[in-house]
């Protein structure tokens, strides 16, 4: 299990957070950052015939104003990353460098973060 809480620094516009446990279950564990209103899970599976699962999601949840009613709203926005691999071919490390693979790609100045949100591909 992963160290409670998992402390971040912030990283501007998101402030520093710390998630704390509130449930896990020997699959994943699921953790709050109340004072910001973030949340951070974690699943893993293992079988035999498919391979390993790894999913890790964050959440943050605001009262929004509904630009229809006027009236105030609870929404929740989550970004997720899943990495699956077969019973056998890949080493941690070659499982672990294909992970970061993705993230550096997504880090690139060709792609970047703004440029995945404004819906290019």
């Amino acid at each position: 299990m992963l160290i409670d809480p998992i402390t971040v620094a912030a990283s501007a516009p998101t402030p520093a957070l710390s998630f704390a446990v509130v449930s896990w279950d020997g699959e994943g564990s699921t953790r709050k950052d109340v004072t910001n209103g973030y949340n951070l899970v974690f699943k893993h599976n293992q079988n035999k015939n498919t391979g390993e699962r790894h999913y890790m999601q964050i959440q943050q949840t605001v009262t929004a104003v509904d630009p229809i009613t006027g009236g105030n709203s609870v929404q929740t926005a989550s970004v997720s990353i899943s990495a699956s691999f077969p019973t056998f071919g890949w080493t941690a490390a070659q499982k672990d460098a294909l992970v970061k693979a993705l993230t550096d790609t997504l880090n690139d100045a060709d792609v970047t973060i703004t440029k995945f949100n404004s819906f290019q591909s």
